[in-house]
C-alpha cells in the first residue's frame, strides 16, 4: 500500500480510503447490511494497508457506523484513522451536537473519533453553523477527546468553498465530490488546490462518480482502447485522481470483495505524476466525448429558476442527462424519484416562462414530457421523439 502525507498533520494515510456508505447488504433493503461480509471486507482492507475509513450518521439507515465499530474490535480500531459525520439537516439546537456525537461514538464502540466532520456544507448551512455556534461545541469535544480533527464534507460551489476554508482556521481537512468528470464542478480542481495551499488535507469522495465511470458506452471504451498501457475504467479514474499530489485520500465504496481486492491492487500502484501528458490528454478526450453524449445542453446556471409552477428544472435535466451520458437509466430513473413530485417533469404546464430566460436556448417545455416518459413512465429513450 503506498501512503500519502495527511495535510498539515503530517499522518501518513493509506492513498486507498474505505467508504462505507455502500457495504454489501442482503437483498434491496439498504439498511440490511450483510454483516459477515461487510466485516470480512473491512478487516481485510485495513490487513492490507488501508488505513483511512469514512463513514455517516445516516448511511445504510444509521447501520453503517454500527457494522464498522464491530469490524473494529479485536485490536483493529487502533490500526486505523476513523471519521464520521455530523447530519447537519438533523440539527436544531447546539445541544443537537453532543447528542448526537453521543449516539455515534455509541454506534462506533469508541470514546474518540480522529475526525468528525460537518456532513454536506454548502453555504446555507455555514450560517447555521455560525447561528448555532457548532464550532465552539466542537471545540469542547476536541478538548474533552472526544474528537481528535475537524473537518467538512462539501456540496456546493467554489465561492462557497472558498468561504467556509477561510471561514474557521482550525480545519483540519475537507472532503469533497471529485472525479474526472468533476473537474470543474463544485468545489472542483481550484478547490482542491486552495484547500491544499491552505495545509487542508483533501480527502476525495466519488472518484467513480457514484460507480457511473465503472462501465462506459461503447464510445467511451473505444477511447480508453488507444492507450499504448490499458487500464480498466476505474483504474483510469483513481490513477487520474493519485496523480495529484493535493489528493490525500480517494474514498471508495466498495460492495464486494472484487471490488476491493481490484482497488487496492491498483493503490499499490498509486504515485504522483504517475500518467504522463499524453494520458492526461486521453482523459480529457474522454470527458469531452462523454459530454458530447449529454442530450439536454443545460448548464445548471438556474437562470430559468424559480420555475412559477414549482419544477426543478436544472435538477430534471442533470437526472435524464446522467441517465443518456453514462447509459445508466435505470439509476436516473431512481434518481427521479428522489425528486419531490410537486418539482418533477411531470408537473411542467408548458407555460414557456422558463424559455425566455434560459441562455442555452433550451425548449424546455418540449423537454420536460420527454425526461419524464422515460424517467416517468419507463419508456426507451431511443424510441421516443426528441425536441
Amino acid at each position: 500500500m503506498k501512503y500519502r502525507q495527511f495535510g498539515r498533520l503530517g499522518w501518513q494515510v493509506s492513498a486507498l480510503g474505505m467508504g462505507c456508505m455502500r457495504l454489501p447488504v442482503l437483498g434491496e433493503d439498504r439498511s440490511q447490511i450483510d454483516e459477515a461480509e461487510a466485516i470480512r471486507m473491512i478487516r481485510y482492507a485495513i490487513d492490507q494497508g488501508v488505513n483511512y475509513f469514512d463513514t455517516a450518521y445516516p448511511y445504510h439507515g444509521g447501520n453503517s457506523e454500527r457494522v464498522l465499530g464491530k469490524a473494529l474490535q479485536d485490536g483493529y480500531r487502533q490500526r486505523v484513522r476513523l471519521a464520521t459525520k455530523l447530519p447537519m439537516w438533523a440539527v436544531e439546537s447546539a445541544d443537537d451536537f453532543d447528542r448526537i456525537l453521543g449516539e455515534q461514538l455509541q454506534r462506533l464502540q469508541v470514546e474518540h473519533l480522529d475526525l468528525y466532520l460537518f456532513h454536506g456544507l454548502r453555504a446555507s448551512r455555514w450560517e447555521m453553523v455560525h447561528k448555532l455556534d457548532l464550532l465552539t461545541r466542537a471545540e469542547r469535544a476536541i478538548a474533552d477527546g472526544r474528537i481528535g480533527h475537524l473537518g467538512f464534507s462539501f456540496h456546493d460551489n467554489l465561492e462557497a468553498f472558498k468561504k467556509i476554508v477561510d471561514g474557521y482556521d482550525r480545519w483540519a481537512m475537507c472532503q469533497i465530490q471529485y472525479n474526472y468528470m468533476d473537474e470543474y464542478n463544485q468545489a472542483g480542481t481550484a478547490g482542491l488546490e486552495y484547500a491544499a495551499s491552505k495545509g487542508l488535507a483533501v480527502v476525495v469522495m466519488e472518484p467513480l462518480l457514484g460507480g457511473k465511470l465503472v462501465d462506459p458506452p461503447p464510445q467511451i471504451q473505444a477511447l480508453w482502447n488507444t492507450a499504448p498501457i490499458r487500464r480498466t475504467p476505474v483504474e483510469w479514474a483513481l490513477d487520474w485522481l493519485w496523480n495529484k499530489p493535493q489528493v490525500s485520500v480517494a474514498l471508495s465504496g466498495m460492495s464486494t470483495m472484487a471490488q476491493l481486492v481490484e482497488n487496492i491492487q491498483y493503490a499499490e500502484r498509486a504515485e504522483v505524476g504517475m500518467l504522463n501528458e499524453a494520458e492526461l490528454a486521453l482523459v480529457a478526450r474522454v470527458r469531452d466525448q462523454y459530454n458530447e453524449l449529454c442530450p439536454i445542453p443545460c448548464t445548471q446556471c438556474r437562470y430559468c429558476m424559480p420555475c412559477p409552477n414549482g419544477v426543478d428544472i436544472p435538477r430534471n435535466f442533470a437526472t435524464f442527462n446522467s441517465g443518456e451520458m453514462y447509459n445508466k437509466f435505470n439509476e436516473a430513473r431512481r434518481g427521479y424519484q428522489h425528486i419531490p413530485e410537486p418539482e418533477r417533469a411531470s408537473a411542467c404546464v408548458q407555460c414557456r416562462t422558463c424559455e425566455d430566460l434560459c441562455p442555452q436556448r433550451i425548449p424546455i417545455s418540449e423537454w420536460m414530457p420527454l425526461v419524464h416518459a422515460v424517467l416517468g413512465e419507463g419508456r426507451d429513450y431511443a424510441e421516443c421523439q426528441r425536441p
